[in-house]
């Protein structure tokens, strides 16, 4: 089966913790909006998004097309492939467990994104510069630590090995490492104290960067560059350090 994978061609977003687990496994897909002539793919979304002549329409993206099912959500996604492709436990309550690490690592996400916007995504971030400030300080001094601290904690618990469930590395542990990634690019002087107190993390995201479908997958022109238009922002004055 080839996959076709639906998110928009310029930003890493959400789409990127799907792509990263999709190049891990060496899944076969297209990924549809860099695909094609230019405009093709994003209008390939657009009709899936208006309807596009199915009963149950996704609200947006990403979506994963697999043969006949259309799965939308990050962590619906991930967990539809941890379980086709070895990146999730075989058992029912083991893929209940890393599903909830992945619902964490989502309101992880969306608290990162509004430190840029924490009025409405529909504002430029020039018109809520003084609420970013306020939120991104409040976000590095009580949030970062909180939810970084939380998956330490169970990186630390992990009975037999490096990742988060033992020695096999999970879609969580590819989301982590996207998560840190991100984090650096946006908040490199916060990001710089917290490798002290979190080195298991850090630990976790070099040892995912060394994979090796991963490793090639991110030296190549495939991997979307952090910019001003996604999730993870750098901006100067929100990084206090």
């Amino acid at each position: 089966m080839t996959y076709e994978l639906y998110y928009w061609p310029s930003i890493p977003g959400r789409g990127e913790f799907i792509r990263l687990a999709l190049e891990d496994v060496q899944a076969r897909y297209e990924d549809v909006a860099r695909s094609g002539p230019a405009g093709a793919g994003p209008a390939r979304i657009m009709r899936l998004l208006n309807g596009g002549g199915i009963t149950r329409p996704p609200f947006a993206p990403p979506l994963l097309k697999a043969g006949r099912q259309l799965i939308s959500q990050t962590a619906n996604i991930l967990l539809f492939l941890g379980e086709r492709h070895g990146l999730a436990p075989r058992d029912a309550a083991g893929r209940l467990w890393i599903n909830g690490l992945q619902l964490t690592v989502a309101d992880f996400v969306a608290e990162i994104h509004d430190t840029h916007h924490p009025i409405a995504s529909g504002l430029y971030y020039q018109d809520q510069r003084r609420e970013a400030r306020r939120n991104a300080g409040e976000f590095l001094k009580e949030r970062l630590p909180k939810f970084l601290g939380y998956f330490e904690t169970v990186l630390a618990r992990s009975p037999r090995g490096p990742y988060l469930l033992g020695t096999r590395a999970s879609y969580v542990d590819l989301s982590l490492f996207q998560v840190i990634a991100g984090l650096q690019y946006a908040f490199p002087r916060a990001m710089a104290r917290a490798a002290r107190r979190h080195r298991r993390l850090l630990a976790l995201h070099a040892r995912v960067r060394e994979r090796p479908h991963l490793a090639a997958y991110l030296a190549s022109p495939r991997r979307l560059a952090f910019n001003e238009q996604g999730i993870f922002r750098h901006y100067e004055e929100l990084d206090l350090g």
